[in-house]
């Protein structure tokens, strides 16, 4: 599937590509050679309106514990327990049976039973911190540490357009989230499946929504699941955009594996990790937890869950290749015990990431979870509070890969062009909270204190007038004029400012400049793609 790599253009492509990559990586794959469609790429990128992106976070801010040791100590036991006498299924994969069983494991049958121990030893070779490279080399993100990456929604199937009507979504729509993602600051990731294209075929869609990612921006993107050679696709793509010799050296995606809450693996899952983990990619595990039907009622008891689950399946990624890289993740949210729907933005939630994320730390690994979750079916106060009272603990709970920060709707099954626009302007805000309190000279502004001295204001010293612009956060959806000016101006909602500037986005957004040797060969294997194979759309 790759045997496109070996062509001498895009060879040269490749290297021009990565021309801005770090020093020691120029170095590694430096081979000489330049391309006329690399030069031209090259000018066309420097002088091409830039678009204005955020930096990934790096928090500047305390991390809030919600155990103290004595708490962690027991849950962690009871993890144990849970690995070696309950023990964890991997159905319909006879290799990673034998794996297991080869490693130490008591396997009966699907389920593995691990020795005390077993799983965090293999743990230890999964690093603490490691970088997603983007085809900017300027948008890469270094993912653990105090650091936070903001990735859009994933996995609805249907929109809410912005004409207001909710439907399936289609590949246009998909397009369309891509290109918001790329022009909003605070958004530092491209994503994954940011809506379901149901116009496309099932065994095809994985393709357009990869090429998508590739060619309409240039942040770090999410590689596909559904099944291990959408998997491989997903590798063989990577490798004609950044070069064969890159991808086996670097990670340059990043992709979700959903444990089947309780205490399962699929074939499904485990098929997609074993493809990244043996290319040296990342994966995301992440257990998939509605608490009351697919873990206790308990914080407890569900941390003591999501202990299990992640434990066997990161341990899992370093059999099939030691030091590949792995984000410990969590997806949890409450039930309704009156309808049985989930629920968003509750408290017991919250406590379950604030847990998790000290795990995680416990273990050197970096997390994911949180985002802007709630079951609102528009984009209202309900959404509002509910996404809120998720996104705050993803920020103070020492999250470092946050999806779902915009878009999500109606309990993930909606991706929302308004919403979208909303959440971007609540990351920007958490951006700036992250970096703390300024308390340098400037921060201080004691010459500015001076100055104005009692009974005057601040709104004409020096100060103030060098730093007006920058001085607060400023959102770009809120209205804060008199009644009189929001009247002038159309008395607009929320949602309809937030309208404006996503037709804006999707109206202003020009692809990043890319290498047109490249972008031929990523055409190319698509349509080949597709050609083999008639449409599935189950």
């Amino acid at each position: 599937m790759g045997e496109d790599t070996n062509d001498t253009s895009s060879s040269e492509a490749h290297l021009e590509l990565r021309e801005d990559i770090a020093t020691e990586t120029r170095a590694r794959r430096g081979r000489g050679g330049r391309s006329g469609g690399g030069a031209a790429a090259r000018r066309a990128e420097r002088t091409a309106g830039k678009v204005e992106a955020f930096p990934y976070i790096n928090r500047k801010i305390a991390l809030y514990d919600i155990l103290d040791t004595e708490a962690m100590d027991i849950i962690e036991a009871n993890a144990d327990i849970v690995l070696e006498e309950i023990g964890i299924e991997f159905r319909d994969d006879a290799e990673a049976l034998s794996m297991w069983k080869d490693a130490g494991a008591d396997v009966q049958g699907e389920r593995v039973h691990f020795p005390k121990g077993l799983c965090r030893e293999l743990m230890k070779t999964a690093p603490s911190s490691f970088t997603q490279h983007a085809r900017n080399a300027e948008r890469s993100v270094e993912i653990g540490g105090k650091n936070l990456v903001f990735a859009p929604v994933y996995g609805p199937p249907f929109v809410r357009d912005l004409e207001g009507e909710r439907r399936y979504a289609t590949m246009e729509d998909f397009r369309n989230f891509v290109k918001m993602a790329y022009m909003a600051p605070a958004m530092h990731h491209s994503g994954g499946t940011v809506c379901e294209p149901t116009d496309v075929a099932v065994n095809k869609r994985h393709l357009d929504m990869l090429h998508a990612h590739m060619t309409l921006s240039d942040k770090p993107y999410m590689g596909s699941v559904t099944a291990p050679e959408r998997a491989e696709d997903t590798v063989a793509m990577s490798k004609l955009l950044f070069g064969e010799d890159f991808v086996d050296a670097n990670c340059v995606t990043t992709s979700l594996i959903n444990i089947n809450s309780p205490m399962v693996l699929d074939d499904t899952m485990l098929g997609a990790l074993k493809v990244y983990a043996r290319a040296g990619q990342a994966t995301i595990i992440s257990p998939f937890i509605v608490g009351g039907a697919m873990s206790p009622v308990t914080v407890a008891g569900t941390l003591t869950q999501v202990l299990a689950e992640a434990q066997a399946a990161i341990a899992f990624s370093q059999l099939c290749r030691p030091g590949a890289p792995v984000i410990m993740g969590t997806f949890a949210t409450s039930i309704s015990m009156q309808s049985g729907a989930p629920a968003f933005g509750t408290p017991e939630p919250a406590q379950v990431l604030y847990g998790a994320a000290q795990f995680a730390r416990r273990f050197g690994l970096p997390f994911r979870s949180g985002g802007s979750l709630t079951g609102s079916k528009l984009p209202d106060a309900q959404a509002a509070y509910e996404s809120a009272n998720t996104l705050q603990p993803t920020l103070l709970g020492g999250v470092n890969f946050a999806l779902h920060s915009a878009g999500w709707l109606e309990g993930g099954l909606v991706s929302s062009y308004e919403k979208f626009v909303m959440d971007c302007d609540q990351l920007a805000a958490a951006q700036k909270m992250s970096q703390g309190v300024d308390v340098s000279e400037h921060g201080q502004a004691m010459d500015a204190i001076r100055e104005v001295g009692p009974g005057s204001h601040y709104l004409g010293c020096d100060h103030t007038q060098n730093n007006f612009k920058t001085a607060f956060f400023t959102s770009n959806v809120a209205d804060n004029n008199s009644f009189e000016q929001w009247e002038v101006e159309g008395s607009k909602s929320a949602p309809e400012r937030a309208n404006e500037r996503a037709r804006k986005w999707i109206a202003e957004h020009e692809a990043p400049a890319l290498d047109p040797a490249i972008r031929e060969s990523l055409g190319e294997f698509v349509a080949r793609k597709k050609e083999s194979m008639p449409d599935a759309f189950t």
